[in-house]
């Protein structure tokens, strides 16, 4: 009779010490007696009902998984490979084990496929410029999906853009035109605004016929650059010369 009740104690104590379980502080256990859900098991030391109840522990972590580059074929028929990033986590456990059997295979699958359907709708300029747009679009239409099994996508980058060698040559010849474009209408604009001030200087000597000889005068000073040892050859204007003709003929 003593040693049945001590087998029964110490097969207690054993089906006692077996149910405790730790969860973490960002993780949830969901707890099924049976095969049925019967509840949510939170952050500390839980115990179940060994043999009776099973309970599968869900991290409630950010996960950052990267979306295999995919092929995809852009709206203007351009064949680019395109691999993106996407940051999801769990906000209902539960849903997250009954709804989906791997949430985390599931949500790459989903990536995938949405990757290559909203790239396929934007044309290759659109797509290198204005990812911004195209990630938040990617980002709503994975949330929505992915609301039912209890997972929140916070985020989806477009990591990298793969161009076929011809279509990287011909961008590059067409960014080498427009920059030649640019640096044409720089210097056309230069010119243009050089003409307007010699235009304006011209109107300037020409009522004031003095400026126009100062600046003769300053121009054979830069020329001689302060060197004592040069010889500078020069014409003189014969407006300067009038005041000496005018002299002469006063003296004869």
């Amino acid at each position: 009779m003593d040693f049945g009740f001590l087998v029964v104690v110490i097969i207690g104590l054993v089906l006692f010490v077996a149910g405790w379980r730790i969860i973490n502080e960002y993780e949830n256990g969901v707890v099924f007696r049976l095969g049925r859900y019967v509840g949510l098991k939170t952050a500390g030391p839980k115990w179940i009902i060994p043999m009776l109840d099973r309970m599968v522990v869900v991290d409630l972590r950010t996960v950052a998984r990267d979306v295999p580059p995919q092929d995809v074929i852009t709206k203007d028929n351009v064949s680019v490979k395109v691999g993106a990033v996407i940051y999801f986590r769990v906000m209902q456990a539960d849903k997250a084990v009954i709804q989906v059997e791997n949430y985390l295979y599931a949500t790459s699958q989903l990536a995938q496929t949405t990757l290559r359907s909203i790239l396929g709708q934007c044309e290759l300029d659109h797509l290198l410029s204005d990812r911004e747009r195209i990630n938040q679009q990617l980002q709503q239409v994975l949330d929505q999906h992915t609301g039912p099994w209890g997972i929140k996508v916070a985020n989806v980058e477009v990591k990298n853009v793969d161009l076929p060698t011809e279509m990287q040559r011909a961008m590059a010849r067409q960014a080498e035109a427009e920059r030649e474009r640019r640096a044409k209408i720089i210097a056309a604009e230069g010119e243009f605004q050089a003409a307007q001030k010699l235009s304006e200087a011209a109107d300037v000597m020409q009522e004031h016929p003095i400026a126009l000889q100062l600046r003769y005068l300053q121009t054979l000073v830069e020329i001689s650059g302060g060197d004592k040892s040069s010889t500078t050859i020069f014409p003189v204007p014969i407006d300067l010369l009038k005041m000496f003709m005018q002299d002469r003929s006063f003296t004869k």
